[in-house]
């Protein structure tokens, strides 16, 4: 069979990798859209490699975003995130990905969608899946985002430049608001017990659950707690219960596969990253093990860990009454399977309700690869 060839990129964003296309060289239809990715990552892939495309096996390696002229007012280019189950034909266009978030910027200015004078450049992205605005503050030299510098972060060998990402105003990206519930903690049964979660959308939706309720500590690596199947049932039934709570469904099996995440949390406890470095609890706030389409995450979502962020300073939420006693700063550190994320977020209380003003995260990427990815010619309609 022939092949077509589209113009592509292909980036590493955070700790997540995916390919990168312009609005105008993809098919506008959804569903013929969906055919060509799933191509272009290799989906379905019951053995779980994606060996027949550019995905990686993990949902974290299986992502794609498209890029064009904004669609707001107050953004200079609009970008559309796709997550691509690996082992079933499923695109997900429900939430968005932090991580690939840092390579829009620097993908505008490098694809001439926005130009800058050298120095640190402000773009200013409309993310369409959640209708947010992102602000992107990078370095740029030779009218080229600059790639080298000294800034690393957890789960990436090596350094690069820092990137600054302010997302705006976080809270109800996919639902009804920050706390789509209206309350803090909320209960949900499964197999007939109860299990207290805090249901907060912040960046993306995400059911945090105690660690200790689960039989966990929040310190296991994700290959433990992949093996673990009936904790893989538990949380995916807690997750898809706490989704209809928050809105995204009428019954548990009307939940998707990316949208809520669920997070377990803990209080800061010594643990092994994924490298084999220890840690000790005094070099985190909170412990995190998130679970990503089905997957528990190498790290953690930068979305998610935003939303740790935020919920950690909303009073009574699970989050917050795993933060450690004695935390100061305007930062919190999220201890996950790779290390640290730092997260800072402004969160207000006011007469309506909590309110989140703004959360800020820290990230690198590069361009790994640019030309033309090859799509079988009956995936391109």
């Amino acid at each position: 069979m022939s092949q077509t060839f589209i113009r592509a990129a292909f980036y590493r964003g955070g700790s997540s990798k995916g390919v990168f296309f312009h609005r105008a060289d993809v098919p506008q239809d959804r569903t013929a859209l969906e055919e060509m990715l799933l191509a272009v990552l290799g989906s379905p892939d019951p053995y779980k490699r994606q060996l027949n495309g550019m995905g990686g096996g993990v949902s974290s390696l299986s992502k794609a975003a498209i890029i064009g002229p904004p669609t707001h007012p107050d953004a200079d280019v609009d970008y559309l995130f796709a997550q691509i189950a690996v082992d079933r034909p499923v695109v997900d266009w429900g939430a968005n990905c932090g991580n690939l978030s840092s390579v829009i910027g620097p993908f505008a200015v490098d694809e001439g969608l926005v130009s800058t004078a050298d120095g640190e450049a402000l773009v200013r992205i409309h993310q369409v899946n959640t209708k947010k605005i992102i602000h992107a503050r990078f370095p740029v030299r030779d009218g080229r985002a600059v790639v080298e510098g000294d800034f690393a972060i957890a789960g990436v060998a090596g350094t690069g430049a820092r990137i600054a990402l302010d997302f705006l105003d976080p809270g109800g990206t996919v639902t009804s608001g920050l706390l789509p519930s209206g309350n803090v903690v909320d209960h949900v049964v499964v197999d007939g017990r109860s299990y207290a979660v805090s249901l907060v959308d912040a960046s993306n939706p995400v059911v945090f659950v105690r660690a200790a309720d689960c039989g966990m500590t929040g310190s296991e690596l994700p290959d433990a707690i992949e093996a673990n199947r009936p904790l893989m049932a538990l949380l995916d039934a807690i997750r898809r219960e706490g989704g209809v709570l928050m809105g995204l469904g009428v019954d548990a099996a009307s939940i998707g596969l990316a949208n809520p995440k669920i997070a377990m949390v803990g209080t800061p406890s010594p643990f092994r990253t994924l490298d084999g470095k220890t840690l000790d609890e005094t070099t985190h706030d909170i412990a995190v093990r998130m679970i990503s389409m089905e997957q528990a995450h190498r790290a953690v979502t930068l979305t998610g860990a935003m939303c740790v962020g935020v919920a950690a300073r909303i009073e009574g939420t699970l989050a917050e009454q795993a933060l450690r006693p004695d935390h100061q700063g305007d930062e919190i550190r999220v201890g996950n399977p790779s290390g640290l994320v730092s997260v800072g977020a402004r969160v207000l209380k006011r007469d309506d309700g909590w309110h989140a003003e703004n959360a800020t995260v820290f990230r690198t990427a590069r361009r790994l690869m640019q030309g033309e990815v090859a799509v079988p010619q009956g995936a391109v309609r």
